[in-house]
């Protein structure tokens, strides 16, 4: 990372910088600070970081991994970026490979892909396309406040319910509620899974964490609704931070299981390539006091390092505060209520899109 650290916090932000990656050999930005005295002087005040958002259009959305350690096997992104800004979130390297900086571009220069239910459509017509649940919320967030104009994420829905595909969401957003008659029907037909990702149950923390993201307590009852609709639900505790959030474990699961939630998840903090300077310096800014603390259990649970990169081990994190996680997990989620049931979805239903035009004929 190029670029010094912000001397103050970066009010609604979650990166403190908007350093490029030095992976790709991407020139550094480093501000002088004689020309930061005198910036203001000069061109006035300066303005406040702004969300864009450009429109792709790529050739294909349906994604495929090979991954031996993630229940899925393809997933649309419906966005690139996520102005939720959480400091932790494993997806931000992702910019890196556009010239972009993992840290601030991440979270206000976006990318939206308004022809992803086309695209989708087209893949379901291939007569060789053979269906298994689709993953959202995998890279960003699908209900992250763009979606409110682009309505990409819902468009998405609409099509698996016609063509009676399964579907999973990931999000940390209420916003999902939006399309609670799509996830309902879905549902309905064993089609549907929401996971929700809840952090902590302090809003000034969880604005520090995921600073534009939903309110805990907004989550939760998010939840609930979602569950009252028959819509399979978990409560994912993603990520735990030591020192930092894992305090929240036993009463999130208590509230989630007050809320008819019959699973629950927890993923350790991961911090591939940029995430971990960037979470560091989120570190030093709002938490200097146990900054030291954090980053060495963050090394013991990863083999001496700041991240794991390694299938299976990196989603398996080891060590004495690993295992009091999980004996606290599984306690906490008895007390609860919650058995973590399976949910799995049925792909027997599938139908392929009719074709277009004068073929609909024949």
């Amino acid at each position: 990372m190029g670029e010094r650290p912000a001397s103050s916090p970066v009010n609604g932000r979650g990166a403190q910088s908007g350093a490029l990656s030095a992976r790709f050999g991407l020139p550094g930005r480093e501000a002088d600070g004689d020309w930061l005295d005198a910036r203001e002087a000069v061109d006035g005040p300066v303005d406040k970081l702004r969300t864009t958002v450009a429109e792709e259009r790529p050739k294909t959305i349906l994604s495929f991994n090979r991954s031996p350690d993630i229940p899925f096997d393809r997933s649309v992104n419906a966005y690139r970026g996520c102005e939720h800004g959480c400091i932790y979130c494993y997806a931000r390297p992702t910019h890196a490979y556009h010239d972009l900086s993992p840290g601030l571009d991440f979270e206000t220069r976006l990318f939206a892909k308004p022809q992803a239910a086309e695209l989708l459509r087209e893949t379901f017509a291939k007569r060789t396309y053979r269906p298994a649940p689709i993953a959202m919320g995998t890279n960003t967030d699908p209900y992250q406040p763009i979606e409110g104009r682009y309505r990409i994420t819902r468009a998405v829905l609409e099509l698996c319910l016609e063509c009676r595909h399964p579907v999973t969401i990931t999000t940390k957003s209420d916003r999902v509620l939006r399309d609670i008659d799509l996830l309902a029907e879905l549902a309905r037909h064993r089609l549907a899974a929401v996971s929700l990702s809840v952090t902590s149950l302090d809003p000034r923390l969880s604005r520090l964490l995921e600073p534009r993201a939903a309110a805990p307590a907004k989550r939760l009852a998010a939840l609930g609704r979602l569950a009252e609709a028959g819509v399979p639900t978990n409560v994912s505790i993603a990520p735990v931070i030591p020192a930092v959030t894992d305090m929240f474990i036993e009463t999130i699961l208590v509230e989630a299981g007050k809320l008819g939630v019959r699973s629950a998840s927890w993923i350790a903090l991961r911090l591939p390539h940029e995430v971990a300077p960037l979470f560091r310096e989120w570190l030093a800014v709002h938490f200097p006091d146990r900054a030291g603390k954090v980053m060495a259990i963050v090394r013991e649970m990863r083999g001496g390092r700041d991240n794991d990169p390694d299938f299976v081990t990196r989603m398996k994190p080891r060590g004495v505060w690993a295992d009091l996680v999980r004996t606290r997990f599984r306690t906490a989620c008895k007390r609860a209520g919650i058995a973590n049931k399976d949910f799995t979805l049925d792909c027997s239903q599938f139908r392929p899109p009719p074709p277009d035009g004068q073929l609909s004929l024949f």
